[in-house]
């Protein structure tokens, strides 16, 4: 069993396209990396540029068989999430993989059985906890700022481009399915985060626009045993990008929107009651300069690591998110991924 550490985790990358050399930049200057790994031995060797001493491989089987590697970063498509994170938990790595962290739930249940038995930490990369706003969301929240929360709404979407349909997102094999798998786990893992688990699910996945056999828009209804509401909507025919989540107290509201870049400026406006209702009295917070939540959130797994701590989100929240998607693809007859490991 891993014991809490005071050293520094030394990484392996897996997965070199955008979203891994965002995760490599999230571990700062002069990365602790020992490889970065991808089928496209050019761009592992591109990538290995940027980390002084890295070895670029194209075997994510190298990477699991050095025992200098502490931890893990998985950023490949959907399909072989699971399975990297899957051997590399069984050979003790820890584990940072990219969301959803599987093509299906149960997928990462037997992922969380191995970690149980090697001692392993899995963290799901939700960054979009760690995004300043949602941050000073949480903080107002667990402050008592909004008073008994009693629902939340929220949109989440961009436009796809020209040939967004033959893209890999686009093929269920590949994916697990469209947009709700893509950007609408985020919202549902916001959404679990501010509101707890939500037995009651109840919504639909669509095809408006795009050529392609998986969903490009999905709404959902979720509600806890307490009649708490998330109402989600999560969109790819969004022309104008747009990220919008309002959380509702009873003594005061939040709206936080824009994610920074092409979704806008973050902002997170908090609308405080008064005594007499009546306009609310209003505080705006602006977050103009860019996105660290990668590098906040890698901060966390580090901590994870070093503490050996249960890290949130990690499997139990993947698999309760991956849940919902589910129950509302079989709900809109689309294919449910049967993957296994």
């Amino acid at each position: 069993m891993n014991r809490a550490s005071s050293e520094q985790p030394l990484f392996a990358l897996i997965g070199c396209g955008l979203i891994g050399r965002k995760r490599l930049g999230a571990l700062g200057r002069n990365p602790p990396v020992l490889y970065t790994c991808d089928l496209d031995g050019k761009r592992a060797a591109d990538l290995a540029q940027l980390a002084p001493g890295c070895t670029a491989v194209t075997d994510y089987q190298t990477v699991l068989a050095d025992p200098r590697v502490t931890a893990v970063i998985v950023a490949t498509l959907n399909a072989a999430l699971a399975p990297i994170t899957h051997a590399a938990v069984l050979a003790g790595k820890h584990v940072l993989v990219e969301k959803p962290g599987a093509l299906n739930a149960a997928q990462l249940r037997t992922i969380q059985e191995a970690a149980r038995s090697t001692g392993a930490r899995v963290r799901i990369g939700y960054n979009h906890r760690y995004h300043p706003a949602l941050q000073k969301a949480r903080e107002l929240i667990d402050g008592g700022a909004l008073g008994p929360l009693m629902f939340l709404r929220a949109r989440y979407g961009h436009g796809g481009r020209k040939g967004y349909d033959r893209e890999w997102r686009a093929d269920a094999a590949l994916s697990g399915g469209g947009e709700l798998i893509d950007q609408g786990v985020h919202l549902i893992d916001l959404a679990g985060w501010f509101l707890g688990d939500f037995p009651t699910v109840d919504g639909h996945a669509a095809t408006y626009f795009w050529d392609m056999k998986v969903d490009d828009n999905a709404f959902l209804s979720l509600r806890t045993a307490g009649g708490q509401t998330a109402w989600l909507h999560v969109s790819c025919t969004e022309w104008k990008n747009l990220f919008s989540l309002e959380i509702y107290g009873r003594d005061a509201k939040l709206a936080i929107d824009g994610l920074g870049g092409s979704y806008g400026v973050e902002r997170l406006a908090v609308y405080q009651m008064r005594p007499e209702m009546g306009p609310p009295d209003t505080t705006i917070h602006e977050y103009p300069r860019g996105d660290e939540s990668w590098a906040v959130e890698t901060r966390a797994f580090v901590d994870d690591i070093r503490l050996n701590r249960e890290p949130s989100p990690g499997l139990a929240e993947g698999i309760r998110t991956l849940e919902i998607v589910e129950a509302v693809y079989r709900h809109s007859g689309f294919p449910v991924s049967e993957a296994g490991l």
